[in-house]
C-alpha cells in the first residue's frame, strides 16, 4: 500500500515538473496566461511557470512566413477581366497581438490582401495593370501594412505573381505587337535608305567638286602652255622680222616652209583621205630648210660674243680712274 502511494507521489511530482518547466525554441514565442488572462510572453529558452495558475495561451511563429493569395478575377477600369494572384510576405512583431486582437491571422492578412488587390487593380486600365506592377506591389505593401499594424504583423513586401488577361485580349495585344514591331521595322529600313541616299549625294557632290577641280586644274595649265607657246611665237617672228628687215631672203623661206609643213601635216591628219599625193616640188623644201639653217647661223654670227677677262684683271667701272 505504501509503495503505490510513493508511484503516485512520483507520478504527480513528474507531472507538476513537466508543466512548470517549459522550453521555447528559436523563432517561436508563447503567451502565459493566469486564469486565462493574458500576462507575459515567454522567448526562446527554458522558463518555469507557476503550476496550475499559469499555462501557455498561444505559440507564435515569429519567423517570416510567405501567404499565398488566391487567384481571383478582378474588372479593370477600362471593362476587362483579368485573373490576379499574389504572394505577401509577413513577420509578427508582437506575439500577443498576434494572438489575441484578431482571430486566425494568416486568413484575415489573406482576405485584407484579396480585397485591396481588388481595389488597386480595378482603378487600372489594363495597359497600366500590365506596365505597372511595382506600381501595384507599392500601393498594396503601403495599404496592408498599414491595416496589418495594430495586429502586431510587419509586411514585408507583396509581389503580383501572375497576370492572366482573356484570351481574345491576348490575342490582340500580340498582333499590336506584331504591328508596332513591324512599324518600327519600315521607319528603321527608311532611315537606312534616307542615309544611304545622303551618302550617296555626298559622294556625287565631291566626286563633281573634284572634277571641276581637275577641269580648272587643267584649263589652267593649257592656258599656261598656250602662253608659253605664245610668248615663242613672238619670240621667233621678232626673230624673223629683224632678218627680214636686214634684207636676208631666207627669213622669208622660213614662214614659206612653216606654212607648206602645216598644211602638208593637215592633209596627212584628214581621216578622209586613203591616199597622200606629194607635190611635185616637194624638194624644194629641202632647200627651204637649208635657207632655214643659214637664217639661225647668221643670227648666231651677228649676235656679239663678249671677250674674256684676262686672269689676274680687274675690271674698272666706266668713267673711273684705277686706283682711286
Amino acid at each position: 500500500m505504501g509503495g503505490i502511494v510513493v508511484l503516485v507521489f512520483l507520478a504527480f511530482a513528474f507531472v507538476l515538473l513537466v508543466s512548470a518547466i517549459k522550453i521555447v525554441p528559436q523563432g517561436r514565442e508563447f503567451t502565459v496566461e493566469r486564469f486565462g488572462r493574458y500576462t507575459r510572453t515567454l522567448k526562446p529558452g527554458i522558463t518555469i511557470l507557476t503550476p496550475f495558475f499559469e499555462t501557455v495561451g498561444r505559440k507564435v511563429n515569429m519567423m517570416e512566413q510567405v501567404l499565398d493569395v488566391p487567384q481571383q478575377e478582378v474588372i479593370t477600369k477600362d471593362n476587362v477581366s483579368v485573373k490576379v494572384d499574389a504572394i505577401v510576405f509577413i513577420q509578427v512583431m508582437d506575439a500577443a497581438a498576434a494572438a489575441y486582437r484578431v482571430d486566425n491571422l494568416m486568413y484575415a492578412i489573406t482576405q485584407l490582401a484579396q480585397t485591396n488587390l481588388r481595389t488597386v487593380v480595378g482603378a487600372m486600365e489594363l495597359d497600366e495593370v500590365l506596365s505597372q506592377r511595382d506600381a501595384i506591389n507599392s500601393r498594396l505593401l503601403s495599404t496592408i501594412d498599414h491595416a496589418t499594424g495594430p495586429w502586431g504583423v510587419k509586411v514585408a513586401r507583396i509581389e503580383i505573381k501572375d497576370l492572366t488577361p482573356p484570351a481574345d485580349i491576348t490575342n490582340a495585344m500580340a498582333r499590336q505587337m506584331k504591328a508596332e514591331r513591324e512599324r518600327r521595322a519600315v521607319i528603321t529600313e527608311a532611315e537606312g535608305e534616307k542615309q544611304a541616299q545622303i551618302a550617296r549625294a555626298e559622294g556625287q557632290k565631291q566626286s563633281a567638286i573634284l572634277q571641276a577641280e581637275g577641269r580648272r586644274e587643267a584649263a589652267f595649265r593649257d592656258a599656261e602652255a598656250r602662253e608659253r607657246e605664245a610668248e615663242a611665237e613672238a619670240k621667233a617672228t621678232a626673230f624673223v622680222s629683224e632678218a627680214i628687215a636686214k634684207g636676208d631672203v631666207n627669213a622669208i623661206n622660213y614662214f614659206v616652209a612653216q606654212k607648206y609643213v602645216e598644211a602638208f601635216a593637215e592633209l596627212a591628219k584628214s581621216p578622209q583621205q586613203k591616199t597622200v599625193i606629194v607635190p611635185a616640188d616637194f624638194a624644194g623644201l629641202t632647200g627651204t630648210v637649208a635657207g632655214v639653217g643659214e637664217l639661225i647661223k647668221s643670227l648666231g654670227a651677228d649676235t656679239p660674243r663678249a671677250a674674256p677677262t684676262p686672269r689676274g684683271a680687274t675690271s674698272a667701272p666706266a668713267g673711273g680712274k684705277r686706283g682711286e
